[in-house]
């Protein structure tokens, strides 16, 4: 269903622009690019030259230090942008993406992206609330891995990859990543995410088989809010 939103004076309401609309716009240049799981999308180094906008599927952002050790920063899910630095002149790309799952990913070019974001009031106000948000989950996620335990991490970050809290259900489903990604993700080792998660099953917070993905209970919140 199309959201509505009223205009300035008040004397007619309009169709706001949801994402979903701003890339199906014919006047709109853009390349969507299918990608098997665990290919590159971008590479830290490349060029920026575009914003890219998830179909379907999951994109891993990561970063790799001079010492060749790479760090997680996010993981990605449909209807998300991502490379929206070049928006902001960064002239290469900070870090990697690569697909964790088969994905469908739309790459809309900068120069038209700004364009559209000065011509569009209502889906630039979308991308901003996005960013906004984006922002947000990294400040978290920074106090995270400062002040908590590992295994405190580890379960707030299968509640965020499973959803949990944006619809009303007990278990929600995890998607398939690997327990070195969710390592790198944490800041700590795999054998103590295999720890954890089978601590997690034992206790009940998760049904688990010894392969991701899995289903989390909403009882494993309480590992979150633990002192």
């Amino acid at each position: 269903m199309e959201d509505r939103t009223t205009s300035r004076t008040g004397t007619k309401a309009v169709p706001a622009l949801s994402p979903r609309t701003f890339l199906d716009s014919p006047d709109i240049a853009k390349t969507m690019i299918e990608y098997r799981r665990g290919e590159t999308i971008f590479t830290q180094g490349d060029p920026s030259e575009d914003v890219l906008y998830i179909q379907t599927g999951g994109v891993k952002l990561s970063v790799l230090s001079k010492a060749g050790r790479e760090a997680v920063v996010a993981l990605l899910g449909p209807g998300e942008f991502f490379g929206e630095a070049c928006l902001a002149d960064q002239p290469t790309r900070m870090g990697s993406a690569t697909a964790i799952t088969p994905s469908e990913i739309v790459a809309v070019g900068k120069e038209k992206m700004i364009r559209r974001l000065h011509q569009q009031r209502a889906f630039s106000d979308r991308f901003i609330a996005h960013m906004l948000s984006r922002n947000i989950r990294i400040e978290e996620d920074l106090v995270d891995q400062l002040f908590n335990s590992s295994e405190k991490r580890l379960a707030r970050t299968l509640l965020l990859l499973a959803d949990y809290g944006k619809q009303d259900k007990l278990t929600r489903v995890m998607p398939k990543i690997s327990q070195k990604t969710l390592a790198e993700m944490i800041g700590t080792t795999r054998s103590r995410v295999n720890f954890f998660l089978n601590k997690f099953k034992r206790l009940g917070f998760i049904e688990y088989n010894g392969e991701i993905p899995l289903k989390i209970n909403s009882s494993l919140l309480s590992v979150v809010l633990h002192d």
